[in-house]
């Protein structure tokens, strides 16, 4: 990690534990906002409107956080408007790295081989980890945010008219129930298959494993309702599920210790995600190859780097 702008140890997925063992996330630090016309967004400053090219996002296919902003990007078509570079599958002992695996990049905006250059470029005294998903603003040599839950709002409303208008992944009518949709799943589920394979107790990891389940139970009885999460309609509380689901199996399955049961065993589970992927937005940024060979690679969980050739996934495309 980062320790006042300066790499100072290998990188390790776990930053803080909480006194029970529990994982504790990062709190995210740059929380700026792009708006149409500059304005400040809910947290942070003002000063970064909507522009085409001046916006590059740092992500990984591996990541969920990462892959949400990439399928909100693609749902509103501004690829054109915001650059885009991956990162590595494989975590590096100096955290997300460029390069030349398929499906990776090289940093062609600002040269760096590690994400944490572009961190202390942001900020020479960076404390912490470099995580994807970040924004990079060209004009003002800065990271805009890296939420990834911020970028996911900002892909929606934050372009105005330079993105498509025909789909709308928060509309105010269904803000609430998207809002208390997204805070009951994310504990227990998105956050929660990362409490359970990085619990350093047994406590914390059973503790998590529970909620892990009874989440998707409660999900499977849910989706036999209708096609999708809030209002029958496609919006970000859907984005935020798929990312998780699309790799329980592959990895939060064995890798996570999260093996009670596999989304395979789950019918409305296993539908739902066949819809969303056959969305091009969904399926062109699901990549199963970066998947497995990124959480495969975290040393703590698999000292060995074998890669798994498994599993079959017969929402997936071949």
């Amino acid at each position: 990690m980062l320790v006042s702008g300066k790499w100072t140890t290998d990188w390790q997925p776990v930053q803080a534990t909480d006194g029970r063992g529990g994982f504790v996330r990062q709190t995210s630090t740059f929380r700026n906002w792009v708006t149409p016309d500059g304005a400040a967004g809910p947290t942070g400053e003002g000063g970064f409107r909507a522009q085409a090219g001046r916006y590059h996002l740092y992500a990984a296919l591996i990541c969920p956080w990462a892959t949400r902003v990439l399928i909100a990007r693609r749902l509103k078509r501004l690829e054109t408007v915001v650059s885009v570079a991956i990162v590595e599958p494989a975590l590096s002992d100096q955290g997300w790295r460029f390069g030349d695996t398929p499906g990776a990049d090289r940093d062609v905006v600002n040269g760096a081989t590690f994400l944490h250059e572009i961190y202390t470029r942001a900020d020479p005294d960076f404390t912490g980890r470099a995580t994807v998903p970040a924004l990079w603003d060209r004009e003002r040599r800065t990271i805009v945010n890296n939420e990834s839950a911020d970028l996911l709002r900002i892909m929606n409303s934050g372009f105005g008219a330079l993105a498509d208008d025909s789909i709308d992944l928060c509309p105010a009518d269904l803000r609430e129930g998207i809002d208390a949709v997204n805070a009951a799943i994310y504990p227990s589920l998105n956050n929660g298959v990362y409490r359970a394979g990085f619990a350093t107790t047994q406590e914390a990891y059973e503790e998590a494993f529970r909620e892990v389940f009874a989440t998707l139970d409660r999900l499977e009885a849910k989706l036999g309702d209708g096609p999708f999460l809030v209002g029958g309609r496609l919006t970000e509380a859907d984005i935020r599920l798929f990312v998780t689901l699309a790799r329980f199996d592959p990895a939060y399955y064995g890798q996570f210790k999260c093996n009670l049961r596999r989304i395979a065993d789950y019918p409305n589970l296993s539908a739902y995600l066949a819809r969303l992927i056959a969305i091009p937005a969904f399926r062109d940024t699901f990549n199963l190859d970066h998947i497995k060979r990124g959480y495969y690679s975290i040393k703590r969980l698999n000292p060995t780097g074998v890669v798994p050739l498994g599993p079959q996934l017969a929402w997936a495309p071949a």
